[in-house]
C-alpha cells in the first residue's frame, strides 16, 4: 500500500516513520512548504512541489492528512476526488459544514475517510467501552471531563494557539468530546458553553479562549460537562463515567484506569505497558513542553506513549487498507461519521458561547 503525507511537521513526520515500518506499506512521498525535502531526504521517497501533484500521482492509495487545523479540508478534497484513501488528523474541520463537505466527497468517491482520533487507541478507553457495553457499570448516566492546566508566555505564538486556525482548545483538543459522545451513543440534544481568555491576553499569548465549561444533554436524563483550558494552576486531565451501578475513571494525569463497583477499586492501564503509563504520567508531572507547543518541528520526537498510540492507529490504517474488516465500533472512525458528529457538538457549543443561551443540535445538523 503506497501512502502520500499531507504536512510533514511534529506529527505528520513521526506518522509517515511509523507507517513505513508497517508491513506492506510505503511513504512514496511527502507534501510540506517548510519540511518537505528534509523529510523525504530521511524517509528516502519524493518530495511534492504541490498539493496537486501529489494527489495526481498514480502511485498514491491513500493520503495522510497532517497538515494544521485550517488546512485539513483541501488536502482531504481534492485526495478524495482523485479516488485516494484518506486519513485525516483531528479535528478534521473546523466547522460541520466543512466535515459534511468533506465526508460527502469521501462517500461520492468510494473511499475510506479515517479521522485521527487517536483517543481510540488507547487501551484503557478500549477496556473501558468493554466494561461498559458488558453492563458491569450499568446505565451510563453522567461524563464529566478535565483538561486543565497552566501555559506559560512562549517563544513563539504556535497557530493551535489561534482560534481561527485551530479552533482553540475546544476543537483541537477534542478528543474528549468525541468518547463522551461515543459513550452516550449519540450526539446530545443540546448544548451550552462559557469561555473566555481570562489570563493569556496581550503579546506573547494567541487569542484562543483559556478556560471552557460545557454542559451536554442527552436523551433519557443523561449529562455531561466537559471542561479545557491553559489558565489552571491545579492541572486535571480525566474522564470520569458515571453508571447506575458503578463508575470508571481514564486519569490522563496519574496515567491509569479505575473501575469503581460497590466500594471497591480494579485499576488497569491507561496504555500498553506500565513503561508507557510512567512515561506519560513522568512528563505530566515534569516542567517538559507538551510537544503540541512544538508543532511544526519534525525533529522533535513524540514521547513514549503517545509514540505507542500512534503505532497502533497507523497499523489499523494499514490492515484497513489491506481489506481488514473493520470492529463495528471503528465503522463511523472510517467515513468521519463520527468526527463530523463531534464537530456538530462543538459548533454547537459555539454558538451558545457567542449567543448565551443553550443551542439544541437541530439548529447545526438542518
Amino acid at each position: 500500500m503506497r501512502y502520500a503525507v499531507v504536512g510533514v511537521g511534529y506529527f505528520g513526520a513521526e506518522l509517515a516513520r511509523i507507517m513505513r515500518k508497517n508491513e506492506d506499506a510505503d511513504v512514496v512521498v511527502v507534501y510540506d512548504p517548510d519540511n518537505g525535502e528534509k523529510v523525504a531526504k530521511e524517509l528516502g521517497c519524493e518530495a511534492a512541489s504541490s498539493l496537486d501533484e501529489l494527489v495526481e500521482r498514480n502511485d498514491v492509495d491513500c493520503v495522510i492528512v497532517a497538515t494544521p487545523n485550517y488546512l485539513h479540508k483541501e488536502p482531504v478534497m481534492k485526495a478524495a476526488e482523485h479516488g485516494k484513501h484518506v486519513f485525516c488528523e483531528k479535528p478534521i474541520a473546523l466547522s460541520y459544514q466543512d466535515c459534511d463537505e468533506m465526508v460527502s466527497a469521501c462517500e461520492k468517491n468510494h473511499v475510506t475517510f479515517m479521522a485521527g482520533h487517536v483517543m481510540n487507541f488507547f487501551n484503557g478507553v478500549h477496556h473501558a467501552k468493554k466494561l461498559i457495553q458488558e453492563g458491569v457499570i450499568g446505565k451510563v448516566l453522567y461524563c464529566h471531563s478535565a483538561r486543565n492546566g497552566w501555559e506559560d508566555v512562549q517563544p513563539f505564538v504556535s497557530w493551535k494557539k489561534i482560534r481561527e486556525k485551530s479552533g482553540g482548545h475546544l476543537y483541537h483538543h477534542i478528543h474528549e468530546l468525541d468518547c463522551v459522545q461515543f459513550i452516550m451513543g449519540e450526539m446530545p440534544e443540546s448544548a451550552f458553553m462559557n469561555a473566555d481568555n481570562v489570563a493569556h491576553s496581550g503579546e506573547g499569548f494567541g487569542d484562543e479562549d483559556d478556560m471552557i465549561f460545557i454542559n451536554l444533554k442527552f436523551s433519557d436524563h443523561r449529562y455531561a460537562v466537559l471542561e479545557w483550558g491553559s489558565a489552571f494552576h491545579w492541572p486535571e486531565h480525566y474522564l470520569l463515567i458515571q453508571g447506575t451501578k458503578g463508575a470508571i475513571k481514564l486519569n490522563m494525569l496519574d496515567a491509569g484506569g479505575t473501575l469503581k463497583v460497590d466500594g471497591k477499586e480494579e485499576h488497569f492501564l491507561l496504555h500498553e505497558s506500565p513503561e508507557e503509563d510512567d512515561d506519560r504520567t513522568r512528563i505530566y508531572h515534569s516542567t517538559e513542553m507538551d510537544g503540541a507547543i512544538q508543532y511544526g518541528n519534525p525533529d522533535k520526537i513524540p514521547p513514549m506513549w503517545l509514540h505507542g498510540i500512534m503505532v497502533k492507529e497507523m497499523k489499523y490504517l494499514n490492515d484497513i487498507m489491506h481489506g481488514m474488516e473493520p470492529d463495528e465500533e471503528f465503522k463511523p472512525l472510517l467515513t468521519g461519521e463520527a468526527a463530523r458528529a463531534a464537530i456538530a457538538t462543538a459548533d454547537a457549543c459555539t454558538k451558545s458561547r457567542y449567543e448565551g443561551r443553550v443551542v439544541k443540535l437541530e439548529e447545526i445538523l438542518q
